[in-house]
């Protein structure tokens, strides 16, 4: 069946929305089976074309009704991360293209206002809704724009983030009109953690208290007994009444943000009724909102984790469809996991911590057999960091497990509280390079060049398992200060990684190949790619030599050297920006040296990449074995 045809067949409600303008002309009694329609619509896509599933499913009411009740795209919804946003793009006039989601060339996964003037701000990653929202609000009060409404949608998981809580803090000093959905499903990706998360999930709030409130609020107002300047006197006067009388206390109305709820995020019709009923009211205010993680679909319900982002599935079975792994090399995570668990059980110093991905990091491995000595801290990579900063200065050897575009987030972090006391934490940085189908909010392009600038750290990438074993191993011995390991997405090269764990030259490359009049200088699994690009130029009876740097800082000088002194020209291949990284590095070594030969720089240019198959990625970026191979005997041919 075409996609039209289902669409039209299963979906027919579905079938007549082509904008938020056309689902507001419809009854509010159907929305509950345009409710229906969008997830029968997104297992039926999510089926053959993968993506993020649970949190898109348990937030197809939140959509419908924002979307039925809101004046979009005039009115402004802030969404968070944008896991949950599928729905979103489906009804605002891009259900056709959902089958290109997170295709080369089609829908990003996330939203993204250069796809569309309803996604109005970038969502990849997580607890910056509400400070963009805020910044909008505040933006049409200054352009005096009182109509438009801003709604900020963020997710439990994500609310516990110290962004959100700066945003929170700094609603409450500025006058605005804000709301703010919080969508609450009790889970992360993982299990959530926090005593936030406690805190949401027993809150409860009177109806009738807020009615009488909300009634009584305006009486004095009429009667000019209140006004807006004294609003915040009498908000918090009320706060203390209602904590006095339920014996609660509410940590939003604590902010002077007005609280309702908590409410059933899946009651669509009582969810249009709330949102009417509030989206006038004046000062910022919350709604909370209780919703399940893939709510719809049997097995996402049973097991959110798995089905975050399940990857191929049957659609009518909900049987996972899974790659065989027999006789594959392993992924780089499991890999750090198992080494790391092996490391913890013979040093009883070492702890893992984790910003809310234990399973993604390879953590959970370790967590399973030494509990007590590892740590999710949810989505807070600055404190992440700093927590790791505090368990080394006290004699601890944390091992820091993060992916590389999140570690952007915490980069004061690294350096004001790691790195200037050369504390002995060890970086373990997954998803570096080109991740694939998450795209530009989720590629690690930038850690090898914003992690370059810092004194006193070591960075490398190993270019297999081997040498991942080997760098975690050595970077645990005593004065090693901190360390910085990059390692790709995906599975290694190696099926017998299981190698005896010794200490790796610090500083040291190693000559992988010899011969013709260029050398090619790459770091980290890429190296993969420049030997297959040799192996097409051996064909062609063109020879280059190969060198796998291993370490960006310190740079292996006397290796420089020897291919200064050579060749004729250097290739240097990285999987992350060219800007700052190891070209850069190379190309200013060799001319602090007054050394004259010619680098070409081969990696990310001065751009943003976004969504696509690795592998068409790699050959967009010049990156691929044929395109290196191109450039080689470009070179070659010159010289």
């Amino acid at each position: 069946m075409s996609d039209d045809s289902f669409t039209t067949q299963q979906c027919p409600l579905l079938a007549t929305i082509d904008s938020p303008a056309d689902l507001k002309k419809l009854r509010v009694e159907q929305l509950p089976q345009v409710c229906d329609e969008l997830r029968r619509f997104m297992i039926h896509h999510l089926a053959v074309n993968p993506g993020h599933f649970a949190s898109s499913m348990g937030a197809v009411e939140i959509v419908v009704a924002l979307h039925y009740v809101f004046n979009t795209p005039d009115d402004r919804i802030v969404w968070d991360v944008g896991h949950q946003a599928y729905a979103h793009k489906i009804l605002t006039g891009r259900r056709d293209l959902f089958h290109t989601n997170r295709k080369l060339g089609g829908l990003s996964g996330f939203p993204i206002p250069t796809e569309s003037e309803y996604d109005t701000f970038t969502a990849g990653h997580a607890s910056n809704s509400i400070s963009a929202a805020l910044g909008m609000a505040v933006a049409d009060r200054l352009q005096g724009n009182k109509n438009r409404k801003v709604v900020a949608v963020i997710g439990d998981a994500s609310i516990g983030g110290g962004l959100a809580f700066e945003g929170l803090n700094n609603v409450s000093n500025n006058p605005n009109d804000l709301l703010i959905i919080l969508n609450d499903n009790d889970m992360s990706i993982d299990e959530r953690v926090g005593g936030l998360g406690e805190y949401m999930s027993h809150m409860t709030t009177s109806k009738g208290y807020n009615n009488l409130r909300y009634k009584t609020y305006n009486f004095l107002k009429r009667h000019n007994i209140i006004n807006d300047d004294r609003k915040g006197l009498i908000l918090r006067f009320s706060n203390s009444l209602k904590s006095l009388l339920t014996g609660q206390q509410n940590i939003f109305e604590g902010l002077n943000v007005r609280y309702f709820g908590p409410f059933d995020g899946h009651d669509v019709i009582k969810l249009v009724k709330t949102l009417r009923d509030i989206k006038d009211m004046r000062g910022p205010r919350l709604l909370h909102l209780h919703t399940v993680k893939g709510k719809g679909y049997a097995p996402a319900e049973a097991d959110p984790t798995t089905w975050h982002a399940p990857g191929l599935y049957d659609e009518n079975t909900g049987q996972l469809i899974k790659e065989s792994s027999d006789n594959k090399p392993p992924k780089f995570q499991t890999v750090m996991g198992e080494t790391l668990t092996e490391l913890a059980q013979a040093n009883e110093r070492i702890v893992a911590i984790t910003a809310a991905m234990p399973g993604g990091t390879g953590v959970d491995i370790m967590q399973k057999t030494l509990p007590g000595r590892t740590f999710d801290v949810g989505i807070s990579e600055g404190h992440a960091v700093t927590f790791a900063g505090g368990l080394a200065k006290e004699g601890m050897h944390p091992f820091c497990c993060i992916y590389s575009s999140f570690l952007q987030r915490a980069y004061d972090h690294i350096i004001h509280d790691v790195a200037t006391l050369r504390l002995p934490v060890t970086f373990c940085i997954d998803r570096a390079g080109l991740v694939g189908e998450d795209g530009v909010t989720h590629h690690g392009l930038f850690d090898l060049a914003y992690l370059r600038p810092v004194p006193g750290l070591t960075i490398c990438a190993p270019r297999n398992e081997h040498q991942l074993r080997q760098m975690m191993y050595t970077s645990q011995l005593d004065g090693q200060g901190p360390w910085a390991i990059r390692y790709p997405r995906g599975r290694g090269s190696l099926t017998d990684w299981r190698c005896p764990l010794k200490e790796i030259a610090v500083g040291k490359g190693e000559c992988l190949a010899k011969g013709g009049n260029v050398a090619v200088l790459s770091i980290g699994a890429i190296a993969r790619q420049v030997q297959q690009a040799l192996e097409i130029l051996k064909q062609q009876g063109i020879a280059a030599g190969h060198y796998d740097m291993i370490f960006l800082k310190p740079l292996d000088e006397q290796l420089l050297e020897d291919v200064a002194r050579n060749y004729r020209a250097i290739i240097t291949v990285e999987d992350g920006t060219t800007v700052g990284g190891l070209g850069s590095a190379v190309a200013e070594w060799m001319a602090l040296h007054g050394i004259n030969i010619q680098v070409t720089r081969l990696g990310v240019q001065d751009t943003f990449v976004h969504q696509g198959t690795p592998e068409q990625l790699y050959a967009l970026c010049g990156l691929d074995p044929r395109s290196i191979a191109e450039t080689i005997n470009s070179l070659d041919a010159s010289c």
